[in-house]
């Protein structure tokens, strides 16, 4: 087996080719704007953050062997509060961010038979995707993606895109 990290699962936990970003799309924004509602639109840039970093924490633990609890519905993985409280909230959600990415990061490199490792389930709707390792990170890279592109069309519409650090905008 190859010792090497898969390239992609890195390349796209930062962003790569059509994926934004996910850090910078949210680095440079401040509270206000991170808090503000689009019509339209369900949830802002600050429910948007704070709900992937609640689902890379939750399967985090599950990496490391803990059972967290399981959402009863899925609002239960949504901010409620559409404004943090203010900018050192924000700040410190957005610091969360960029530690959970570094972590997840550390975990792409892992030597293949730790990614080839079963994480025990730890919900019953779990039992229907696979549980190595390597699916949960790949998981998560689809599901950051997902939700960044929601944040990069919020941006759009607040007119703050693209990020300080460059972004598409063709």
């Amino acid at each position: 087996m190859n010792s090497a990290p898969e390239p992609a699962l890195l390349e796209l936990l930062r962003g790569s080719g059509a994926h934004a970003d996910p850090l910078a799309c949210v680095e440079d924004l401040n509270a206000e704007i991170a808090g503000r509602q689009v019509h339209g639109f369900p949830h802002s840039i600050w429910q948007q953050l704070c709900h992937m970093n609640y689902w890379m924490d939750y399967e985090l633990r599950r990496i490391q062997g803990k059972k967290p609890a399981y959402p009863e519905h899925a609002a239960g993985s949504w901010e409620p509060d559409a404004q943090p409280a203010g900018e050192s909230e924000w700040r410190k959600e957005v610091n969360r961010f960029v530690e959970l990415i570094g972590e997840y990061s550390s975990l792409a490199r892992s030597a293949p038979e730790d990614l080839h490792r079963e994480i025990e389930l730890t919900h019953v709707s779990e039992k229907k995707n696979s549980s190595t390792l390597s699916a949960v990170l790949w998981q998560m890279v689809a599901h950051n993606s997902y939700h960044t592109g929601q944040i990069v069309m919020l941006r759009r519409a607040l007119g703050v895109w693209p990020p300080r650090a460059g972004g598409d905008t063709w």
